[in-house]
C-alpha cells in the first residue's frame, strides 16, 4: 500500500508548472516515431499513445464496436484473465488508462523507472494480445447496454445526441460512438477483433513520452511493445460538412428545466485565423463569468447558473457549439438573448478591451497546464495529432497576443452564422 500511494504521489507532483518544454523528436530502430522530454529528477514514466479514427472507424451496421473493444483492452490479455491483469497492474504500481473518441483510441500509462519492462511488457499484452474471451465481453456488453439505457433518460444526452444526428446524418459523427442497444447486442467477437485490427495500427500512431528515459532506451522499449501492431488500419471515413440551416428542434421531455445545445458550422484547427476565432470565443461565452453570453444571459437576467460556448474542430469536421439550461418557462428567452448576444458581435466585433482581456486569459492560464509528467505527455501528443510544430509550446502565447482587433473583427464577420445557429431543445419549453 505505501509503494502504491508514493507512486500516485509522484504520478501528481512530478513537475512544476512550466511552459518551457525541451522535446526530443526521433525515430526508434523499428520506425515508431516518438517525441520525448526526459526528467530524470523523478522515477517515474508517463506514456501517451494515440490511434487517429477512434470510433469512425466503425464498420456499418457495427456502431459500438470500437468502443466495445476499448473496453475490452484491460479485460484480459495473453495468459491473463481480467481479475489477473488488474492484480499484475497494482503489483507494479502502475496506472494505465484506455479511451475512445469519434476521432482517437487513447492509450495512457504511468509506472515507475524500476518496474519498467515489467510494465511495459504487460500494456503489450493488453494492446497486442488483448484476450476477448466470451465471458468478459458478455460482461462489459452489460456494462455498455447500462449506459445506453441511463443516456436515454439523460436530457443532455437526448439532446447531444439529436444535435449530432440532425448536423451529420448517416456520417459517423452522427450517431453516438457507443451505439445502440440493437447494434451492441449483435455485436461478436468477430467483430470486436477486426475493431481492434482496423482502429490500432501503427499508420495512424502518435506517441510521445515524458520522464525518467533516455532516447537509447526509450526506442528499443517502444519498439518492443508496439512493433507487432498491424502496419496499416482501416481507411479513416472522409470528410463531412455539418447540415445546420438555423431554426428550432424541442424534444419533450418531462422534467421542470429545459437543456438546449446549440451550433453552427465552426473551423478548422489548421486554418490561419483560429487563433482569432479562439479567442472570440473566449470573449462571447468561453471564457467563464468574463464572456458575454454568461453576463446577458445569467448576471443580468438570472435565466441560467451557466451558458456556454466551445469550438469543436473535429478531424472530419468543425463545428462552433454552445449549451444552456433553464426553467422551462425562461428558455424561450434565454434562446432569445443567445441569438441576439451571437448576431451582435457578428455585426459589431469586439472592443480593445474585450480583446486584451481574453489574451491575459489565455497567456496567462497556459504554463498552468504543464503541472506533471502526465499532463506534459498529453500535451505533446495532442500536439502531434493536431498537426503542430515541435516548437508550438515556446510560440502558442506569442500567437495569441500577435491577434490584432482588425483581425478578430474580421474573423466575426466570417465565422459567426446567426442564420445557421441552431438549438435542440429537450424539456417542455414554453415560449419558443
Amino acid at each position: 500500500m505505501i509503494r502504491i500511494l508514493t507512486v500516485l504521489f509522484l504520478f501528481l507532483v512530478a513537475l512544476p508548472a512550466r511552459a518551457g518544454v525541451a522535446i526530443e523528436e526521433f525515430t526508434s530502430p523499428g520506425g515508431i516515431h516518438v517525441w520525448l522530454v526526459e526528467e530524470p529528477s523523478i522515477p517515474f514514466i508517463a506514456l501517451e499513445l494515440r490511434f487517429q479514427g477512434g470510433a469512425s472507424l466503425d464498420a456499418p451496421g457495427k456502431r459500438g464496436a470500437v468502443n466495445l473493444m476499448v473496453g475490452l483492452l484491460e479485460e484480459g490479455s495473453g495468459d491473463l484473465d481480467a481479475r489477473e491483469f488488474a492484480k499484475a497492474t497494482e503489483n507494479l504500481a502502475a496506472q494505465f488508462g484506455y479511451d475512445v473518441s469519434d476521432d482517437v483510441v487513447s492509450v495512457s500509462a504511468r509506472f515507475l523507472s524500476e518496474n519498467r519492462d515489467q510494465a511495459v511488457d504487460l500494456l503489450r499484452k493488453s494492446l497486442v494480445e488483448p484476450a476477448f474471451t466470451d465471458k468478459a465481453i458478455e460482461r462489459v456488453r452489460g456494462q455498455v447496454m447500462s449506459v445506453i439505457r441511463s443516456n436515454e433518460t439523460d436530457p443532455d444526452k437526448i439532446a447531444g445526441r439529436t444535435f449530432k444526428k440532425m448536423a451529420f446524418g448517416d456520417h459517423p459523427y452522427g450517431s453516438p460512438l457507443i451505439g445502440t442497444p440493437d447494434s451492441v447486442a449483435a455485436l461478436t467477437r468477430e467483430d470486436i477483433v477486426a475493431a481492434h485490427k482496423a482502429t490500432m495500427a501503427k499508420d495512424r500512431m502518435f506517441v510521445s513520452v515524458v520522464g525518467d528515459i533516455t532516447a537509447e532506451d526509450l526506442g528499443p522499449m517502444l519498439d518492443g511493445l508496439l512493433g507487432d501492431l498491424p502496419d496499416t488500419g482501416a481507411p479513416i471515413p472522409p470528410k463531412v460538412t455539418p447540415v445546420l440551416g438555423g431554426g428550432t428542434e424541442v424534444v419533450d421531455f418531462d422534467t421542470p428545466q429545459s437543456v438546449a445545445v446549440f451550433g453552427q458550422p465552426g473551423m478548422d484547427r489548421d486554418d490561419d485565423d483560429f487563433f482569432a476565432a479562439y479567442l472570440l470565443n473566449t470573449i462571447l461565452g468561453g471564457g467563464g463569468f468574463e464572456s458575454r453570453l454568461m453576463e446577458e444571459v445569467r448576471e443580468k437576467r438570472g435565466l441560467t447558473y451557466g451558458v456556454y460556448s466551445y469550438l469543436v474542430p473535429k478531424d472530419l469536421a468543425a463545428l462552433y457549439m454552445g449549451s444552456v439550461a433553464s426553467a422551462n418557462d425562461r428558455i424561450g428567452e434565454a434562446v432569445r438573448v443567445i441569438k441576439e448576444e451571437w448576431a451582435r458581435m457578428a455585426e459589431s466585433g469586439v472592443t480593445p478591451e474585450e480583446l486584451e482581456k481574453a489574451k491575459a486569459l489565455l497567456t496567462g492560464a497556459y504554463p498552468l497546464r504543464f503541472d506533471g509528467n502526465g499532463a506534459i505527455a498529453q500535451i505533446m501528443v495532442g500536439m502531434q495529432v493536431q498537426g503542430l510544430p515541435i516548437d508550438y509550446i515556446d510560440t502558442r502565447n506569442d500567437k495569441v497576443n500577435a491577434v490584432t482587433l482588425e483581425e478578430i473583427n474580421r474573423v466575426a464577420r466570417e465565422l459567426l452564422r446567426p442564420d445557421a445557429l441552431t438549438f435542440v431543445i429537450v424539456g417542455k419549453p414554453r415560449g419558443v
